[in-house]
């Protein structure tokens, strides 16, 4: 239907995005009008069954959005989770009566049009709310308290809009020879409408899985209810078709989410194994990656290598240039072992001034010929204040058979190295 692809709505665009939209709207009505004369009326089964989807997969959606209003306190996470779990126990209730009432569909939408319309109604201004509790506070610390008040921010609004809505249009009535047949359906349509154009215009500043899937979801379900505008008794084509595209638009939502979580927690993933300074892997990461690497070992033969590394002085560069600089001399090192490093090795933040570096089918020459580059590339950096490092390697299995041993052995050597720098130092001072 063209709404899948991103409208520019900069104000040079303006009319050209609302002459398309209604371009898009018309095509869709008339593609209705003649859906209209189609002697076709789909199954009351059939449809019960795609309503009971359409519910699971909005449950589906609300439990993973509360996942992510959990794990990152976004606000408008928590206004979705809550407008579609009310929307959906509505759908349900529904639903259930429609199940009991197989043979009388005519008699089960006079009893529930208005609970139906509503829980739509309401979907509609949870999406817009979701939008306005972003835009003002986009994240809270989680609270019983807030938790409330977003809740009956949600069901009252949803419940009054459509009140004050049906108090004014009456009681939703099928007019089987008007224009429009179903003209309350004219709220919702308006509300995801205006959620439509709301979430699109966000594409231009967040473009996340979850924030496309809303737009589109937004736009199906307008043209679901432009649809539903001319269906001129339960059950039939327009209507057929308008469920399958609001159910659609349901899958569309649970797809985004998914997505976005799953990013979301490769990212936490990757945060909790990265040295948040210098970007490196952090010490837990070192050790699983040494542990990894001791049994892989022990199963083909082949040793590797540990470097350490202390950067010399940091105590008096953070004194005499600050701590500001001093980090910059961290990060200076950290780059040095990253661009240095093949795609198996994995160079770490040990703790304070000290790194690492595992360095898989390494043997003892090649990695004292690695640190000697490092401290060569460090040497050869015109940035002030130049910086150095002491290093030590050890190789397993002649520097130990555990992580444990093999960082004890390459902190060792490069303590010996140290002292025999700190005496030549003195030597060189006293003479």
């Amino acid at each position: 239907m063209g709404f899948d692809r991103q409208i520019e709505w900069a104000p040079g665009n303006g009319s050209r995005a609302l002459c398309l939209v209604a371009a898009a709207s018309a095509t869709i009505v008339i593609f209705a009008l003649h859906l209209r004369g189609m002697e076709f009326t789909e199954q009351p089964p059939l449809a019960a069954s795609i309503n009971v989807i359409g519910v699971f997969l909005s449950f589906t959606f609300a439990a993973n959005t509360m996942v992510r209003f959990r794990g990152t306190h976004d606000r408008m996470a928590l206004v979705l989770a809550l407008g579609f779990t009310i929307s959906a126990l509505i759908e349900l209730g529904v639903t259930a009566d429609m199940f009991g009432h197989l043979d009388d569909t005519a008699g089960w939408f006079a009893r529930s049009g208005i609970s139906w319309t509503q829980s739509r109604v309401l979907l509609a201004e949870a999406l817009l709310l979701a939008m306005a509790f972003e835009q003002r506070m986009p994240h809270t610390r989680p609270s019983g308290r807030r938790f409330i008040i977003v809740l009956m921010a949600v069901g009252t609004v949803g419940y009054f809009g459509s009140a004050v809505y049906f108090s004014l249009m009456g009681y939703p009535h099928i007019y089987a020879g008007g224009t429009v047949p179903r003209p309350w359906d004219l709220l919702p349509a308006g509300l995801f409408l205006l959620a439509a154009i709301g979430f699109q215009r966000r594409l231009l500043d967040s473009s996340s899985a979850l924030d496309h899937a809303l737009t589109a979801a937004a736009w199906m379900n307008f043209a679901s209810h432009l649809v539903m505008l001319e269906s001129s008794r339960v059950l039939d084509a327009p209507s057929a078709l308008a469920q399958a595209v609001r159910v659609s638009s349901y899958a569309v939502v649970l797809g985004g989410t998914l997505l976005d979580n799953a990013r979301t927690f490769a990212e936490v993933r990757r945060l909790a194994i990265t040295d948040p300074l210098t970007g490196l892997a952090n010490y837990r990461h070192l050790i699983d990656v040494l542990e990894t690497e001791v049994e892989r070992t022990a199963r083909t033969g082949r040793e590797f290598a540990v470097i350490l590394l202390d950067l010399d002085g940091l105590k008096k560069v953070n004194d005499h240039y600050g701590h500001l600089v001093g980090s910059r001399a961290l990060c200076r090192l950290a780059e040095t072992l990253r661009v240095g490093s093949r795609s198996i090795d994995t160079p770490a933040r040990y703790g304070g001034d000290e790194f690492a570096m595992v360095l898989p089918e390494t043997g003892k020459n090649a990695a004292l010929g690695v640190a000697e580059r490092i401290r060569r590339h460090l040497a050869e950096q015109p940035e002030i204040p130049q910086v150095s490092v002491s290093t030590g390697v050890a190789v397993y299995p002649a520097g130990g058979v555990t992580a444990e041993r093999l960082l004890a052995a390459a902190d060792q050597e490069l303590y010996e190295m140290k002292s025999a720098r700190h005496s030549k130092t003195r030597l060189i001072t006293r003479y």
